[in-house]
């Protein structure tokens, strides 16, 4: 068997062509409404972002945080109905909620006041669709509350059952979630794919069989479904780990075999070959996409553990804001995997990991519904929070 090190870019380049889903409908997103507020010593810009006159060219990742007594965004007392109880920080014994008074400032461009009416008009009859893990849940989880104010709207419909994804019979919890506003058929998706990497039980009758995880082959539904997608968000990381695999019962393949049959496979080699083989799965995709679709690989989000690990005692307690700074002056991305996977595509990088860094005192902590002695979470942020801002930059390059 050849060695997957030798053949990681061959399989990059070939990932199964035979699955390219059918293109959709001719859709834009040339609405003159924009989905910001406009200050008026600063030019607004087609994308809806105000430069600077003598700005061309905005890097959302390269700035600083500000105070802002407009936020949060939608309260942490509400969104019921979105907002997963574990993670609404409002909702446990901590006492300090300065970290949801801050937003981001890019160096050479505004990023104004969200207007979620703003933002519905400009998908009207489009789908926005979130694939990735936890983090990516609560990028999700995040954009229903900034759409609905945190309120229960009702109207918001639950579509999940025309992609898929009805809960099982038995299961704690579907795969994904699916809503749409119907005022302007606005459609938001969210699918778990820790790894980005199709799943497929090696024996569909034994529910206790190992699941091939397709390092060269993109989630099922993404293939199925990408057809009708016109903004998808992407991201992995933190489940690329022997630990996670082995308590998914997850065996790694590639062209269709196992790939560990020789000697164990690095894992940060696997997680760059998946990464690099779905972006250029996407990038093959996209001049066949009648919808005009819009994909952006969301950068890792960091951990912050500090004097151990999740297991281990490590702890997030900080609860200064910007205590070690917060401003970003790299240009530059952190996640040198995905901005390398990126380079020469038309998959856009939304970046945010050094952001993130900087916001130590926004994750669960000690803080959590289950709180468990010495144990924190300090990967997982309060909501509202830090990955509203990520929704933001987001919307921004829409």
């Amino acid at each position: 068997m050849a060695k997957p090190e030798d053949k990681m870019e061959e399989r990059s380049n070939n990932i199964n062509e035979k699955e390219k889903e059918k293109p959709g409908e001719s859709t834009d997103f040339s609405d003159a409404d924009s989905v910001f507020k406009s200050t008026p010593e600063l030019k607004e810009n087609k994308e809806g972002v105000t430069l600077s006159p003598s700005t061309k060219v905005c890097n959302y990742a390269k700035g600083r945080w500000v105070e802002d007594s407009r936020r949060p965004l939608y309260s942490g007392f509400g969104c019921k109905r979105w907002l997963s109880i574990m993670w609404a920080c409002r909702l446990t014994k901590r006492k300090d909620f300065s970290y949801e008074g801050y937003r981001w400032q890019p160096e050479n461009c505004e990023m104004p006041e969200f207007e979620r009416s703003a933002f519905l008009r400009r998908m009207q009859n489009k789908t926005l669709a979130f694939i990735g893990d936890s983090l990516g849940r609560q990028q999700f989880q995040s954009l229903m509350c900034m759409l609905t104010g945190g309120e229960e709207s009702p109207e918001v419909e639950d579509v999940g059952g025309e992609y898929d994804l009805a809960k099982p019979p038995g299961a704690l919890r579907p795969d994904g979630w699916v809503y749409r506003f119907p005022n302007t058929n606005t459609t938001i998706l969210y699918y778990w794919s820790a790894t980005l990497s199709d799943l497929e039980p090696l024996n569909r009758s034994n529910p206790a069989t190992n699941i091939a995880m397709h390092l060269d082959r993109p989630p099922a539904l993404m293939r199925k479904f990408l057809h009708r997608f016109d903004v998808l968000v992407l991201n992995t990381g933190h489940h690329w780990n022997r630990g996670k695999l082995q308590g998914n019962r997850w065996v790694m393949y590639a062209d269709g075999k196992p790939v560990e049959e020789e000697k164990p496979l690095d894992m940060g080699l696997a997680k760059n070959l998946t990464v690099y083989s779905i972006v250029r799965w996407l990038d093959s995709q996209l001049p066949l996409h009648r919808r005009n679709l819009k994909v952006f690989f969301r950068t890792i989000s960091p951990r912050h553990f500090f004097n151990g690990d999740w297991n281990t005692g490590g702890s997030c307690d900080n609860m200064i804001p910007m205590s070690g700074g917060s401003e970003v002056v790299q240009d530059g991305s952190s996640d040198t995997v995905v901005e390398s996977a990126l380079k020469g595509t038309k998959v856009k990088i939304l970046d945010i990991t050094a952001i993130s860094q900087l916001r130590d005192e926004g994750h669960m902590s000690r803080y959590t519904r289950r709180a468990i002695l010495n144990t924190s979470d300090c990967l997982h942020w309060c909501l509202p929070g830090v990955p509203d801002t990520w929704n933001e930059v987001l919307i921004a390059q829409i």
